[in-house]
């Protein structure tokens, strides 16, 4: 099957891929409502899409008096792989060129293996999702890593919790690999642009979308449009410090906000506080497993453990100091809590509010909405598809 070769001749044919990839078949009579083109010139441009097989002709339109239009669509042969590589996991999915999810895979993996290790595991993941029959073969790939990512390369820059990461060609390797472009962004930022096309910041333009993990991070959308700073780093808030000469943190400084809550940090204090005996709920847990996480702290929450619930209120409250201080930064119109932590839940969130609204002025907390994610595991692989076709529907 021939893939994806063709790019859009100019701005105004990605202006209307990127269309009729976020709202999906369209007539031509309600493109041209939306971009600003004379109807002769919006015929030629749609001809053009045609033409590259980008673009094929759906039916026929509703009539709105007159000559009913064609609708259009995105070639649905078109599909990307979308890739989130997280500390402990990876999510691969399949999409559609309207970025909807046809198949998803997630399997345990220890990102301090290496890449090597962990792109064979990525290689294997694609290769069953395409032994299913979704995809003979990627257009292209967008892929996640939890640490600093210099965007235009695509390559990790001394992340804290990637040994033997730096500097490694990610964007390179995995393009031989597939056969097709690939693009590589930080894992929060795929998703918090997850979030933005399917998730509950769909109609936001403005807005923050923080990562709890095994590590903590910050996307920040203006205006749309992820901003990564001048050299890619934007949003790493896991390592603002929380506490003057405090506890030493993964990135060689003290304090971090990562070093007193994370998932791993989390999983830390459960374990002490289980081996000083503040927690029977959480000794148990520790006795049966040998080691504690995340989801044992929110199921020893759940059943009422006052301990589990002081670590998590203690966490959120550090979380929500930081945040705040974005807010009254940034002022953005939603934040968004997502990541693996996120299943600690409403006691989470009611602590991270709690400080936002009572730190931040009244003028930038008034009408600011503070929400779990939507999507969960698929927003950072919906965020890679994104991402690869932002770059694909762009004028080469």
């Amino acid at each position: 099957m021939r893939r994806m070769t063709a790019r859009p001749a100019n701005a105004h044919q990605a202006r209307l891929l990127r269309l009729l990839r976020d709202g999906g078949p369209n007539s031509r009579a309600q493109l041209g409502d939306q971009v600003d083109l004379s109807r002769s010139k919006l015929a030629v441009e749609v001809d053009r899409l045609l033409e590259t097989g980008l673009v094929v002709a759906d039916g026929l339109a509703a009539s709105r008096g007159g000559r009913r239009s064609h609708n259009i669509r995105l070639a649905p042969a078109l599909r990307f792989l979308g890739v989130d590589i997280g500390a402990t996991s990876i999510d691969v999915a399949v999409t559609n060129a309207e970025l909807e999810v046809l198949g998803h895979i997630n399997q345990p993996m220890d990102v301090r293996e290496g890449p090597v290790a962990v792109f064979e595991q990525v290689l294997a993941m694609a290769a069953k999702l395409k032994a299913t029959g979704l995809a003979e073969g990627f257009d292209g790939a967008g892929i996640g890593v939890p640490g600093p990512v210099r965007f235009p390369e695509g390559v990790p820059v001394a992340p804290p919790i990637m040994p033997g990461w730096d500097g490694f060609p990610v964007r390179e390797a995995l393009s031989q690999d597939l056969g097709c472009p690939v693009m590589v962004d930080n894992d929060v930022n795929l998703m918090a642009m997850g979030e933005q096309h399917a998730g509950v910041a769909r109609s936001v333009g403005d807005f923050l979308c923080v990562k709890i993990g095994t590590g903590i991070g910050c996307g920040i959308v203006v205006g749309g449009e992820v901003y990564r700073g001048t050299t890619g780093s934007a949003g790493d808030i896991g390592h603002i410090q929380a506490e003057p000469d405090g506890r030493p943190c993964a990135c060689g400084n003290k304090g971090c906000l990562e070093a007193y809550f994370s998932g791993a940090a989390l999983a830390r204090d459960a374990e002490e506080a289980a081996r000083e005996g503040r927690s029977a709920e959480l000794a148990t847990r520790l006795d049966e497993a040998g080691r504690l996480s995340a989801v044992d702290v929110a199921a020893a929450a759940a059943a009422g453990d006052a301990t589990a619930l002081d670590l998590i209120r203690a966490g959120g409250n550090r979380t929500g100091q930081v945040i705040a201080g974005l807010v009254s930064f940034f002022n953005p119109g939603l934040v968004v809590i997502g990541g693996g932590v996120t299943g600690l839940g409403h006691t989470l969130l009611a602590a991270i509010r709690t400080q936002v609204y009572r730190q931040s002025l009244p003028l930038a907390t008034g009408n600011l909405p503070i929400v779990l994610g939507e999507l969960g595991p698929t927003a950072g692989v919906i965020g890679g598809a994104r991402l690869i076709s932002d770059h694909l529907f762009s004028p080469a």
